[in-house]
């Protein structure tokens, strides 16, 4: 308590610079997700890629961020074993967020797309675990995350392939594929708003303090879907080709319809994900606030200060625009080559795998859905279209997030704690 007492604004000042770093990684690395199928499929450039994810991820993060967020990320450890020392708590979020920065930024130097969410628990775990108690780590949630390596990747890539797959069958594999274009994309249209539209509800309009019930989500999502479908009609209705030209000619126009689709479904994932991951930047912190301007009292939730939102939003704009393009290379050219059509139903896939996740409780890493989308997109196109060697060197970086996270945590955690040990 007396540490808390004599160097509380030392603290904040410290953590606030470590939740800076931490956001700026996760716009390095995560937000590249949400454009990279956007950049590789030529739907848009880097610049505007960039540009459009730092208008919506900002928006997400500071509109819809949310005014409360937990102390504790996952609820992965057990806060009772700082009542006393509340210190200690302080000590392991700034070395926690220190730790995924750094990951995070190497990982993103190197255009692993890694998760985000899995470096801060990654931290958390390590610091709890060596530095105060084995018993404070909830080990069966950190196992459901685990497990999620795999489960994630495979829901994401099954749905995309069959996305991928349909498209395929009605559209690019007719002796009239225009002519079908016309006809399927408004449904394509149609499903991509009311899964959008779910995604914005479940993961970013619930921050607002808008808890919308489920029945009423679905609903509104329902009409949005047949708003969608009717607008991508006529506007499908309007694109004039002769139906008797060449089908290289045809496939292009197809492809156009599919790349407007694609930067509003970037745009929506940009924002969702703005909202929800900048939790892992600002969660932390906030910790760290609540605990030093409280004299040391721990609460399961904490009120945001005025600053912390915007220090988030701008951190995860500042990692996007200088390291982002490295991930959306390697999620966007890296794995498989990509058309408007195949990245949309990565894209796709992946919104309809947060959906299921966020109503089943499956703990989910943005960058393993994407991911696993674009690798069944690839796959309905056989081995051969994937690139192996990127593929493996993702999953190695996957499997090694966790370790690292926490190694770098309990080092950075000892080292704090003897700069303020009495």
């Amino acid at each position: 308590m007396e540490i808390i007492n004599n160097y509380g604004f030392v603290l904040i000042l410290v953590a606030a610079a470590v939740g800076f770093l931490m956001a700026w990684g996760i716009g390095a690395n995560d937000v590249a997700n949400a454009m990279g199928t956007s950049v590789g499929s030529k739907a848009l450039t880097i610049k505007q890629a960039i540009l459009i994810a730092m208008v919506f991820e900002f928006a997400g993060a500071y509109l819809a961020g949310g005014e409360v967020t937990s102390t504790i990320r996952k609820g992965i450890i057990d806060a009772a074993y700082f009542t006393n020392t509340p210190e200690l708590l302080v000590y392991g979020m700034i070395s926690a967020l220190l730790a995924a920065g750094l990951w995070l930024a190497f990982a993103s130097y190197l255009g692993w797309p890694v998760s985000t969410t899995h470096s801060i628990v990654g931290a958390i775990v390590g610091f709890a675990a060596v530095g105060v108690s084995a018993d404070a780590v909830e080990w069966g949630k950190v196992g459901g995350i685990v497990g999620s390596w795999i489960i994630t990747p495979a829901i994401s890539g099954f749905i995309a392939f069959l996305i991928f797959q349909s498209a395929q069958k009605l559209i690019f594999d007719t002796d009239k594929p225009f002519a079908n274009a016309k006809r399927y994309v408004p449904f394509y249209m149609g499903l991509a708003g009311f899964v959008m539209a779910l995604v914005t509800i479940k993961k970013g309009l619930k921050h607002v303090g808008l808890d919308i019930p489920a029945d009423q989500g679905y609903f509104i999502a329902i009409a949005i879907a047949i708003l969608v479908g009717i607008i991508g009609r006529l506007f499908v209705s309007r694109i004039k080709l002769d139906e008797n030209a060449q089908k290289d000619m045809q496939f292009a126009n197809v492809e156009k319809v599919f790349a407007v689709l694609m930067i509003v479904t970037a745009c929506c994932m940009a924002f969702a994900h703005g909202s929800n991951d900048v939790a892992n930047a600002i969660g932390p912190l906030a910790a760290v606030v609540s605990i030093v301007e409280s004299g040391g009292e721990i609460g399961k939730k904490a009120a945001l200060v005025w600053w912390i939102l915007p220090l988030g939003g701008i951190g995860i704009v500042a990692g996007l625009a200088l390291f982002g393009h490295r991930v959306i290379a390697t999620i966007g050219k890296g794995i498989t080559h990509l058309t408007p059509s195949r990245g949309f139903a990565a894209e796709l896939a992946a919104a309809c795998t947060v959906v299921i996740a966020s109503g089943t409780g499956l703990p989910i890493s943005t960058t393993q859905t994407l991911v696993g989308a674009v690798l069944g997109v690839g796959m309905a196109r056989g081995i051969a279209a994937l690139n192996l060697g990127v593929v493996r060197n993702i999953v190695v970086s996957w499997v090694i997030t966790l370790p690292a996270g926490a190694g770098l945590s309990i080092m950075f955690y000892f080292m704090i704690k003897g700069i303020f040990a009495p």
